[in-house]
């Protein structure tokens, strides 16, 4: 009778929930509430919400028990105890290609529902490929720092934690793995998406590039304009070793998270401040700067395995707001760069509005090169999607 309550749950919750927060924070405050619920019984009711998000926006007509257990079902892998109670006929099912899956449901069911804005993408990304993979939760990656490759793999050995290399300094673990106890996080290794980690290949084309050898005897002035929490700052600061580093952010909060990641990743000489870069460029300490990083605010929509929430709510008149601020940025950005330095731009998105058209703005509106832009599919990798471009002052 649990598992009927554990769906019963979820399906309270999810009537509850409205979007407008993470809903991992919304199930932790719903259960910080309720005491009786054990950690076991956590756990399965919160699967069973995250099925359901999964199904994106296929579907929409049918009964939240009937949609949740569809989730379940596809996002399965293998036979479990969830489905074996809910919906037995399915269990011995659940090793089945989706194809065979979907052949099995009593309804008709298009994959491609899931994610119905297959002519906003970016060019290059597999409709059908990206549309499977929100059935599956992403894995946990690790980027190795330099010099710690051989000491962070051997703690994680004699933990028994499992691992894949994806590169020479990537781990992909599975995404349940706790490993704060085992390795030090940012000091000895960064938690950070696989294609996230790529964005070091392009931050590599400006460090070779013949600007950088002209200037090597220098200590390059970058500035991450939009630094959350500073994975980005932390990667390239072991690229380009040593830097004047100015980071800021819109928000106040997250730059304290940023000072204690520093703190431990071994940065201590930076700038900070807050600010809309939306708005106006500011007057800030350093006065021009060789590198300017714009990971700028975006749909997330490269990142929605990991939170399929944000999949199921999603209005798409949000990717013109969102392309709209980051050209608003960038232009604002683009003005605190030197002669003959780089902008790097990043999103967390698959939509052709916030990457190629970005870019193309860009090259109108700014005397600016375009050096290579890059779009990095995570999504045959059980990773994030990510965009990228490298551009050069003239």
């Amino acid at each position: 009778m649990k598992y009927f309550s554990h769906l019963n749950t979820a399906v309270q919750l999810l009537q509850q929930y409205n979007g407008t927060q993470p809903f991992g924070s919304f199930i932790k405050q719903f259960f910080s509430q309720h005491k009786k619920y054990g950690s076991k019984d956590r756990k399965n009711i919160a699967h069973l919400c995250y099925a359901f998000f999964r199904l994106g926006k296929a579907l929409p007509q049918l009964p939240a028990e009937e949609r949740i257990l569809t989730g379940l079902f596809l996002c399965s892998h293998e036979p479990n105890e969830l489905l074996q109670y809910l919906q037995p006929e399915w269990n011995d099912k659940t090793r089945f290609s989706l194809q065979e899956k979907l052949s099995e449901l009593n309804h008709p069911f298009n994959i491609h529902e899931l994610f119905p804005w297959k002519n906003e993408l970016s060019n290059g990304i597999d409709h059908e490929a990206l549309c499977s993979s929100f059935l599956t939760q992403p894995d946990l990656f690790l980027r190795l720092r330099p010099g710690k490759e051989t000491m962070v793999k051997n703690k994680l050995q004699q933990a028994g934690i499992t691992f894949r290399e994806t590169a020479p300094s990537c781990l992909a673990l599975p995404n349940a793995s706790k490993i704060d106890t085992i390795i030090e996080v940012d000091k000895e290794a960064v938690i950070q998406d696989h294609s996230s980690q790529r964005i070091g290949e392009l931050m590599e084309l400006i460090r070779t590039s013949s600007y950088a050898r002209h200037t090597a005897n220098k200590t390059p002035d970058i500035w991450d304009a939009c630094a959350a929490s500073g994975g980005k700052s932390i990667l390239a600061f072991d690229i380009f070793k040593n830097i004047n580093l100015t980071v800021s952010d819109v928000r106040k909060t997250i730059l304290i998270n940023l000072e204690k990641r520093f703190a431990a990743a071994g940065i201590s000489h930076y700038h900070a401040f807050a600010g809309d870069l939306s708005i106006s460029a500011f007057n800030i300490q350093q006065s021009l700067f060789d590198i300017v990083i714009t990971d700028v605010p975006c749909s997330g929509s490269g990142t929605w395995s990991r939170t399929p929430e944000q999949l199921y709510y999603f209005d798409p008149q949000q990717i013109n707001r969102y392309s709209m601020l980051q050209k608003k940025i960038t232009d604002n950005a683009i003005t605190m760069l030197k002669p003959g330095g780089f902008l790097l731009y990043c999103t967390c998105s698959v939509f052709k509005q916030e990457n190629e058209e970005v870019v193309e703005h860009i090259q109108q509106q700014h005397s600016l090169q375009l050096h290579r832009w890059a779009l990095m599919t995570g999504y045959n990798l059980k990773a994030d999607t990510l965009f990228g471009a490298v551009f050069q002052k003239l």
